[in-house]
């Protein structure tokens, strides 16, 4: 079993910074991406930003220039950056990794349970 855990959401007004983190812990053999999404209250979720185990990112048209997603391959963790927040990014952020756990040959996406972000003054 692979569990994932984010911390660093809270309450933060429009045009601060928050920074979020996301701990991997289980069974694991090696994780390939991970990544964060978002889903606001009353719409679908959507992908943040990824990142590669080799530290390639992709990112969301609207957080570009103002997020940055980083990882500890040791630590199994990946961190997301947030500058100049706005009120429409309010939602619950949920950490994803695919995972390779031990024993095992093919990979699984797990999910974090999601830490919420609220923006607003």
């Amino acid at each position: 079993q692979v569990q994932l855990v984010e911390s660093g959401g809270g309450l933060v007004q429009p045009g601060g910074s928050l920074r979020l983190s996301c701990t991997a812990s289980g069974s694991i053999f090696s994780i390939n991406t991970m990544g964060w999404y978002r889903q606001a209250q009353g719409k679908q979720r959507e992908l943040v930003a990824t990142i590669t185990r080799g530290g390639s990112t992709k990112y969301a048209d609207s957080v570009k220039g103002r997020f940055t997603i980083s990882r500890d391959n040791a630590k199994n963790m990946v961190y997301l950056e947030m500058n100049s927040l706005k009120p429409e990014e309010t939602a619950a952020y949920s950490c994803n990794a695919r995972v390779r756990e031990r024993g095992a040959i093919r990979e699984y996406d797990y999910w974090g349970q999601g830490t919420q972000v609220t923006v607003s003054s």
